[in-house]
């Protein structure tokens, strides 16, 4: 019998907590594996995307937004994080104000992954000296993270509300549902885990990546700033095992994943402490903040981990 992640842990509950707590324990990895989580991703993506703005923008502020394309994304992280919260409120306004943010912000992002490859390679030496350019040129890979918030804004568009969960109508549709069904209606009945694996590796690639040219500015001062580094390539590894794998990807992908998001949110500590323990500390805590460690970056890292966790707790794709 195939091991399921979310009926092992439906099981535990059911035998391990008092009933008020198993009850809303089972019924929030229902609604996970049926894809009726719309409001609760929503609230995610508003959140996120707060976040990712504010350390565009000071990223941007110490480049004295040199290029009015600069303001975009700080623009667009606001546009989203409103578009979230009306998601939160309004079935429709998760379904096209939500997603069409989420599709601008998207490319938004690779437009400024292209700005930041020109900038490395418009430094001296250009793309002779990748080494030096790329640690000391613009973050190569953070407009790609930008994305993060907005990659989640689109797939809550396609996701159902969490009232729909038991709904007659919908458990009629599941009845005559099509044999092979398109990846939209994937998304809306939670049958996404290979795709959201895959998103997993790469964007794991790209934040571990990150994490190594910036720790590597400081030359590894601290120990703890080579776990991002290491967890990596092992959560690389364990996400392509779980897309060909259910196994794998109901074992050992939310195993990696929460160290990975608990690595995060250590590594937000101590940005948080660095920026606290520079000259001045919190009484100059724009300036320490601005010049100090990137205080959000660790989060990047975390939300990793939060695509791994939410990968292994849905449905595989019939294909």
């Amino acid at each position: 019998m195939t091991f399921v992640l979310t009926t092992e842990l439906e099981r535990g509950a059911n035998r391990n907590l008092p009933a008020p707590l198993s009850e809303a324990a089972t019924s929030i990895l229902k609604h996970l594996r049926e894809g009726c989580f719309q409001r609760s991703l929503c609230l995610i993506v508003s959140v996120t995307s707060v976040a990712s703005g504010l350390e565009v923008g000071y990223e941007h502020y110490k480049g004295s937004y040199s290029n009015l394309v600069m303001y975009t994304p700080v623009i667009l992280s606001g546009a989203l994080a409103g578009a979230g919260l009306l998601g939160v409120f309004s079935e429709v306004a998760a379904r096209t104000v939500l997603r069409w943010v989420s599709v601008v912000t998207l490319a938004d992002g690779i437009v400024g992954f292209w700005f930041h490859v020109r900038g490395v390679a418009r430094k001296p030496g250009g793309w002779s000296l990748p080494t030096t350019n790329i640690v000391m040129g613009p973050p190569i890979f953070a407009p790609l993270l930008f994305g993060t918030s907005a990659y989640l804004g689109l797939m809550a568009s396609y996701l159902r509300r969490e009232e729909d969960l038991g709904r007659f109508t919908e458990r009629l549709g599941n009845l005559i549902a099509p044999e092979n069904p398109g990846w939209r209606d994937d998304l809306r009945h939670g049958r996404f885990q290979k795709h959201l694996s895959a998103l997993t590796v790469l964007w794991a690639f790209f934040s571990g990546f990150e994490a190594l040219y910036s720790h590597y500015k400081t030359n590894f001062r601290y120990k703890a700033q080579w776990t991002p580094v290491l967890l990596t390539p092992i959560l690389m590894a364990v996400g392509v095992g779980a897309i060909k794998s259910r196994r794998i990807a109901n074992t050992a992908l939310p195993a990696v994943s929460a160290l990975a998001l608990a690595d995060g949110a250590l590594g937000f500590y101590y940005h948080a402490r660095g920026i606290a323990r520079r000259p001045g500390g919190m009484k100059k805590p724009l300036y320490n903040t601005l010049y100090g460690p990137p205080i959000f970056a660790p989060l990047l890292f975390a939300a990793c981990g939060f695509l791994g966790l939410m990968a292994s707790l849905l449905r595989r794709e019939k294909r």
